[in-house]
């Protein structure tokens, strides 16, 4: 209710105020904007039992899973192309990564892509990740499996697909769960850039995963939104901001990573990150609670080989994986 009511008055203050030029949030640099509807980033809390259950979906209904083997590596990982039946709606593709030569049951990764890309753009890490001898499943989200429009359209369709990609993301562990080769016990997510982003989301919803891993994330598209790094809410009128901000805020990733406990969580952010800047990861951090492993590095977006060889190592504590040196 707090949230609501501050949220409105935010709104409202917003678009009766006069004309100005609003300044950056965290700088003394102004934007440019369209109209009198000044940005603001909003104080978001933390989300209720109510906003968590907006992610429920039926655990009982069928996957549907459809697996289309497309390869084996000369490391004996099979890689399938996969499919499976949306809570939502629709068809959840992905791809499968299974280490097939291994006989033990095998802990299982669930990974996202960062905005704008596909499961595929996961390959490399999917099939390190299998290599090293996790079973691994990565999705599509929502906005790459439609042909048209972009990852985030500034309507309701973010929040509805936002919903969408957590319920997917619980359906994927259900897939890893009901694979005989998988060790259900030994759960883990990995995200990047808008992945680890909606991590922090999927981490507050998802009580099966025995650990998970943030890599570059900030607070979600709000806070994304309202920052230096990105104006393009300057762009929309009054009323768009408006709207979009109503539908957003509730569902903001960085609302539900404080109800992550007893997850472990690792964070993975660059000091010179002009995607992702340092407070906006900060925040993230403050809000995360424990168990929790921050690591930064001197690099931007793209962390590099150090922050590769920490999630390995970092995984294999909390999952068990049968090698740690990077695959050749």
């Amino acid at each position: 209710m707090k949230l609501a009511i501050a949220l409105s008055a935010l709104l409202v203050a917003a678009c009766r105020a006069p004309v100005a030029t609003p300044i950056d949030v965290g700088t003394t640099r102004p934007v440019a904007v369209a109209d009198s509807c000044a940005i603001a980033r909003p104080d978001f809390g933390v989300a209720t039992a109510a906003d968590r259950a907006l992610f429920a979906y039926d655990i009982n209904a069928p996957l549907n899973l459809q697996k289309t083997v497309e390869s084996t590596t000369n490391s004996g990982v099979e890689v399938s192309a996969i499919s499976f039946t949306s809570p939502d709606g629709g068809t959840v593709t992905g791809l499968l990564f299974d280490p097939v030569t291994r006989s033990s049951p095998r802990p299982g990764i669930v990974l996202l892509h960062g905005a704008g890309g596909g499961a595929r753009q996961m390959m490399g890490q999917g099939v390190g990740l299998a290599t090293h001898g996790a079973v691994v499943i990565a999705i599509d989200a929502p906005f790459a499996r439609r042909r048209t429009g972009g990852w985030r359209q500034f309507t309701i369709a973010d929040r509805t697909e936002q919903i969408q990609l957590t319920k997917d993301l619980q359906r994927a562990v259900d897939v890893l769960r009901a694979r005989p080769n998988v060790d259900s016990g030994r759960i883990a997510f990995l995200g990047g850039s808008y992945g680890g982003t909606m991590g922090a989301l999927f981490v507050g919803i998802e009580r099966r995963l025995k650990a998970a891993v943030l890599e570059v994330a900030d607070g979600g598209l709000v806070s994304h939104e309202t920052g230096p790094e990105d104006t393009s809410l300057a762009s929309l009128s009054c009323a768009r901001r408006v709207s979009w901000l109503r539908a957003m805020v509730p569902i903001e990733p960085i609302r539900f990573i404080p109800h992550a406990a007893p997850t472990p969580l690792l964070l993975q952010n660059g000091r010179l990150d002009n995607l992702v800047p340092a407070a906006d990861a900060e925040a993230l951090h403050r809000a995360a609670p424990e168990p929790k492993t921050i690591r930064w590095y001197d690099a931007g977006h793209a962390l590099g080989s150090q922050a590769l060889s920490d999630r390995h190592e970092w995984l294999n504590g909390q999952i068990g994986l049968d090698l740690l040196k990077r695959p050749g």
